[in-house]
């Protein structure tokens, strides 16, 4: 069976950009860096990284990758 999704509210697209906009204090930060990761956290990042080197299996092409991305990212920088 297929679940239709229905787009995001408006009132959530402004809940979730708050949210993601948000500056943190020096004190919030510090909490969060001495907090050890959770095992599902060590876990996503475990398989983000299996994704990643399937995806680029050498270290030529994940180089590759990266010089495309900070491309992308600094154009994107300078267009704002």
């Amino acid at each position: 069976m297929t679940a239709l999704v229905r787009p995001p509210t408006e009132a959530l697209r402004a809940r979730l950009r708050d949210r993601a906009d948000r500056r943190l204090s020096d004190e919030e930060i510090e909490a969060r860096l001495a907090r050890p990761p959770t095992e599902a956290e060590r876990e996503e990042m475990r398989a983000l990284i299996a994704w990643f080197r399937r995806r680029y299996p050498t270290p030529a092409a994940r180089l590759a990758y990266c010089r495309r991305a900070y491309a992308r990212w600094t154009r994107s920088a300078a267009a704002h």
